[in-house]
């Protein structure tokens, strides 16, 4: 049962210290509160948990721009991350989870300006047809974050020129680039400002669980932990994985998200496989990888690899992941 609502106002733009510190707070929320984290990034392009980063990003023009990559604990697509743009966590064990509620927060706050909000699928905020908000979720097993970003005064122009959005993606939505499917918040509202809109955050939060918010106590925070983390989430093993020398690429996007699987093949048998995904619900896009090495280079042999997998796996939609690349694979001539 909720008593306690925390907010907390991360001052550094850094994204790995912002990751982590998002780690640390999803690790140590008690079972009676619920954590609303703001936070920014200054000029970083953050990606899913399962996705690959040349392709997702274009990495030269980011880095040439003093841009950096960064990798979340939660699934779904790459955003871009600057100072117009503000990021939102709610944070609580699983039984005090809700996303309808947590939605609600920022709907609130949006609309307390006189904007137009409203929900478009699970993942989503948009106003006059235009999204400004994309979600998305992470569960470590006792609880959960739902995090979203907030365009607000975002620059367009670099939101461009640095994702990979997929012509499968765009096609999908019936537009023709990045640019036209969003907006910015301060294009709707001109009273809108990064500070006015973290106020109505919390005050809607507040206003939604029926508590007051109170300030996330400073003495809570390990930064030896936090260091920790940080660290993590700055290695180059975490934001870029590994770039497999691949022999066969399959490519598809399904009413679940696009996946990419790469293989490695040596002797008639997969020698290295990576499996990349813009998913939000699933995180077992790598153990699928894991379990293909060894595997005999047939589409047989891969599709009775993915069936294994799914014998073991009592879940309905990871069932139907599993399904849906098993059938593709069979399409395949190998």
């Amino acid at each position: 049962m909720v008593d306690r609502l925390y907010c907390y106002v991360q001052k550094s733009v850094n994204p790995y210290e912002n990751l982590a510190l998002e780690a640390f707070f999803t690790s140590n929320v008690q079972p009676n509160e619920v954590i609303l984290y703001l936070w920014q990034n200054k000029n970083t392009v953050v990606i899913g948990k399962n996705q690959n980063p040349w392709k997702e990003c274009r990495l030269r023009e980011l880095e040439q721009n003093s841009g950096v990559l960064s990798r979340r604990l939660s699934g779904g697509g790459a955003v871009f991350h600057d100072m117009g743009n503000l990021n939102f966590t709610f944070i609580a064990a699983n039984e005090n989870y809700s996303i309808p509620k947590q939605m609600q927060v920022v709907l609130k706050a949006v609309q307390s300006f006189g904007v137009n909000a409203e929900l478009s699928g699970r993942n989503d905020i948009t106003a006059d047809g235009k999204k400004f908000s994309g979600n998305a979720f992470y569960n470590n097993g006792t609880n959960s974050y739902h995090h979203g970003t907030l365009l607000v005064n975002a620059d367009m122009e670099k939101l461009s020129a640095y994702l990979n959005v997929s012509a499968s993606k765009l096609s999908g939505k019936g537009v023709d680039s990045v640019k036209s499917r969003v907006t910015n918040l301060n294009a709707l509202c001109g009273d809108i400002t990064i500070e006015t809109i973290k106020s109505a955050l919390k005050k809607a939060f507040g206003e939604e669980y029926g508590f007051s918010v109170e300030a996330f106590p400073s003495e809570r925070l390990d930064e030896k932990e936090i260091a920790v983390l940080k660290e993590k989430f700055s290695s180059w093993d975490w934001c870029f994985g590994r770039k497999i020398p691949f022999d066969y690429r399959i490519e598809h996007r399904f009413s679940w998200g696009e996946a990419e699987l790469q293989l490695a093949v040596d002797g008639g048998k997969i020698k290295n496989a990576a499996l990349y995904s813009d998913a939000m619900e699933w995180r077992g896009f790598s153990e699928i990888a894991e379990k293909l090495k060894g595997c005999e280079f047939s589409a047989k042999a891969v599709a009775e690899c993915l069936q294994s997998i799914a014998n073991g796996i009592d879940d309905k939609h990871r069932l139907a992941i599993l399904n849906d690349l098993k059938e593709r694979i069979l399409q395949e001539d190998f």
